[in-house]
């Protein structure tokens, strides 16, 4: 009998609030993830395509008492170790205890669920499950049916199949009565509900947002398969049940150890405590099941959907994003992992776009999502070739024309950046400065000639130049912290050649009150990365003045430990009465950012011992890191406790990342992923570079005495120039100068007799003018 009342009610994922996530140790295509004792979302064939919301359980006596396991609060999840992601998972009631142990198949895509219940003998076990093939709630079909003899729950969507089959403890056919319905009208939940057992049972239900259902035996083995049809999953499931479910058990738990030992055995093990042994061992094991399968290289930024319970919007965590992608790769090399961090350089080199950058993120085969240009995002890549090239890790790997390429977009295109790392604002980051600098310098080890050259040449141009972009000094906001100057969050484009600029209105997102404050009075901690990457000394004064002003207004202390936000103002996060972001909110503490600040302090000489036990404290159940926490009095109706996880993403990548990085560099008292290249070429000492470049999108309005000006243009030009208000007016060619781009070098000899130059040109090969004068003022000796 088909099901009524559809298509069902409109379609959520699960909560952020993730207990584990994992995979097998295997070629099987399939990653999991537990939230409140239950299965939550599962991915399959790709690590950014969920295919079911939940598979949860009813414990019930069909005399109208019945318990949704996942509303219990007495659970416990426990590992064979830290860092093995096999739960066995116990939910504890007055009347029953109900055990359930997961493991997936290393060669097929299922994963089995043992399912024991003791207590009360009138109680009964039954499983609800929520499909979302292709990754959405809509269109899907769901049918109870039979397969070569065994029933079966079916679902499908496009070329999406999954099925469920269950046996009993000696092998025979498990699933009783079944139904396959509408969520939110009459699934097996809302007949509970209604009627205090299960009364009805439909055949199919679809198309729309099903959900199927069935009664099982109190000791029950389940698999759950996918496949690109129903059958072919059924295949699957059945095939997967003949294997003793503890002989699967032992054989994953003993792969996962071998893992961890030979993972120990490439690159030292930072001497840590109990604990944070356990959650190092666990942010590893967190990378590796963020790796996928099928495009080998490639990493999503979490395996959760942030406020997922609150609408089917994936948002952006089930894609790639270059930064996140490096953040977790260079992690992976902290863990002696340096074929897998090869694996993301090619994936990163087969994604490169044609002029040199990469998309703000994309899905894993390709195709982007966000279009955005973030200027760390296409320096991140060259920073890991490098980082490989350190480590002697970049066996029969060339990504020469890689950094050649991205480097020529950072020059063309920086070093103002349309938006920062945080997807928000266009202007001059520190972070983001950072990165380009960085990467020019460390990509310069990798090039020759003309293209190293150039690349040092603009990296020391840019790196002089930072505080004449990013600094505010002797502002309101200064008197009142007691320090003369600090890095702003960002500098509008503008401040390139206008010093007022950094003093007018910046939006802030993700507010209700569109508020427009000056960029002086905007703070973030992204400044760190100017130490951290080896551009400025941990004591040098502005950085400290900085780090004094970010501790008062950015740290909230909370009983798992400090914890920074973003910058100030920022909207994205649970709104004050914690209710969920959506689309606007306030911003909470970020754990990673503790793990930023902890890094600091190692390079200031410093303990990140706090720091590491503080990121520890904020985890989740299982160790999961979030990118959020809570940091305002607890509201317990909304499960929201200071220091504790937020709705936010959970586990976030990057976060994991972090820590493992945090604790490397904690033992070896060294900086992991600072480049070598740019320590040595600066010593964190600001420049005094003897030539300054101009381009159209880097324009100066003043030069220093003594300087020599390099004129840089996309593609061959006729500069026409005059000095002194177009006195003496000549005109040059161009050459090429590296990095496939062309300049004109204006040397000292040339400019020291004037008080300013005037300039325009002409395409080479149309010979159609700029349009525009431009103007350079001279300072003399």
């Amino acid at each position: 009998m088909n099901a009524p009342n559809g298509p069902g009610i409109e379609p959520t994922w699960c909560s952020s609030d993730k207990d584990l996530i994992g995979t097998a140790i295997g070629p099987a295509r399939l990653w999991y993830t537990i939230g409140h004792g239950i299965l939550n979302e599962v991915y399959y064939p790709r690590i950014d395509i969920p295919q079911i919301r939940d598979l949860g359980f009813i414990v019930a006596d069909d005399q109208g008492f019945w318990v949704e396991v996942k509303r219990l609060e007495d659970r416990q999840v426990q590992l064979p170790s830290a860092g093995i992601p096999l739960p066995h998972i116990v939910h504890k009631h007055p009347r029953f205890q109900l055990e359930l142990r997961i493991c997936p198949a290393p060669e097929r895509d299922a994963l089995l669920i043992d399912l024991q219940l003791t207590g009360d003998d009138s109680l009964r076990p039954y499983l609800i499950l929520a499909p979302r093939l292709g990754g959405s709630g809509h269109h899907n079909r769901a049918w109870v049916g039979r397969h070569r003899g065994r029933k079966v729950l079916w679902a499908e969507q496009g070329p999406f199949g999954l099925a469920l089959c269950a046996n009993d403890a000696q092998g025979e056919p498990a699933l009783g009565p079944a139904s396959a319905a509408y969520a939110g009208s009459n699934d097996l939940w809302q007949d509970f509900r209604a009627n205090g057992r299960m009364t009805q049972e439909y055949d199919t239900a679809g198309p729309g947002n099903v959900a199927l259902g069935a009664q099982l035996p109190r000791q029950s083995l389940l698999c759950l398969a996918f496949a690109t049809s129903r059958q072919a999953a059924a295949t699957l499931a059945l095939s997967a049940l003949t294997r003793p479910f503890d002989d699967l058990l032992a054989q994953q738990s003993a792969a996962w150890a071998q893992w961890h030992e030979e993972r120990e055995a490439r690159a030292p093990v930072p001497k840590l405590s109990g604990p944070l042994d356990g959650q190092f061992r666990t942010s590893a094991m967190v990378l590796k099941c963020h790796r996928d399968k099928t495009f080998v290289g490639a990493m999503v930024a979490s395996l959760s959907v942030p406020w997922g319970n609150h609408g089917e919007e994936r948002g952006g965590y089930h894609l790639v994003w270059p930064r996140d992608l490096v953040e977790s790769a260079t992690a992976l090399l902290a863990l002696g992992g340096e074929e897998e961090a090869r694996n993301v350089l090619r994936y990163l080199i087969a994604c490169q776009n044609e002029n040199g950058d990469w998309y703000q993120n994309q899905w894993l085969g390709g195709k982007p999502y966000w279009t955005g240009v973030q200027l760390d995002e296409t320096a991140f890549p060259v920073l890991l070739a490098s980082a490989l090239a350190e480590h002697d890790g970049l066996t029969g790997l060339n990504p020469r024309p890689m950094v050649r390429r991205a480097l020529r977009f950072i020059v063309e295109n920086g070093p103002a950046s349309p938006q920062d790392r945080w997807e928000e604002d266009a202007g001059l980051n520190a972070f983001t400065l950072a990165a380009c600098i960085a990467a020019l310098v460390a990509g310069a080890q990798l090039l020759s000639g003309q293209d190293a050259e150039l690349a040092l040449t603009v990296a020391d141009a840019w790196n002089a130049r930072l505080e004449d972009w990013t600094l505010a000094r002797n502002t309101e906001l200064a008197r009142e912290h007691g320090i003369l100057a600090y890095y702003v969050r960002e500098a509008p484009a503008d401040s390139l050649s206008d010093s007022e600029a950094l003093y007018r209105a910046l939006p802030i997102k993700n507010r209700t009150d569109g508020a427009e404050t000056p960029a002086s009075r905007q703070v973030a901690l992204d400044f760190l990365q100017l130490v951290r990457f080896g551009l400025r000394r941990a004591d040098a004064p502005f950085i400290v003045d900085t780090v004094k002003l970010a501790d008062a207004l950015l740290r909230t202390d909370t009983p798992s430990g400090p914890v920074w936000h973003r910058y100030t103002g920022d909207g994205y996060g649970e709104h004050i009465d914690g209710s969920p972001f959506d689309g606007t909110g306030v911003g909470r503490g970020w754990p990673l950012l503790t793990g930023e600040r902890g890094h600091y302090a190692l390079a200031n000489g410093g303990d990140a011992l706090p720091y590491l036990h503080a990121m520890h404290a904020m985890a989740g159940t299982g160790g999961m890191l979030p990118e959020q926490v809570w940091d305002q009095n607890a509201i317990p109706e909304r499960q929201l406790q200071p220091g504790r996880p937020s709705g936010s993403a959970m586990p976030l990548a990057w976060a994991h990342g972090e820590f493992v990085k945090l604790a490397v560099s904690h033992e070896s008292g060294q900086i992991f992923d600072r480049p070598k290249a740019v320590w040595e070429r600066y010593h964190g000492e600001r420049p005094e570079p003897g030539i300054i470049s101009w381009s159209p999108a880097a324009p100066i309005h003043r030069l220093e005495a003594g300087k020599a000006l390099l004129m840089l243009y996309p593609q061959a030009v006729i500069l026409r120039l005059g000095f002194d208000g177009w006195h003496g007016i000549e005109e040059r060619e161009s050459q090429p100068v590296g990095l496939g781009l062309h300049g004109i070098n204006l040397g000292v000899e040339t400019l020291h007799q004037a008080g300013s130059l005037e300039f325009s040109w002409r395409w080479k090969d149309t010979g159609a003018w700029i349009g525009t004068d431009f103007r350079v003022l001279i300072a003399r000796e």
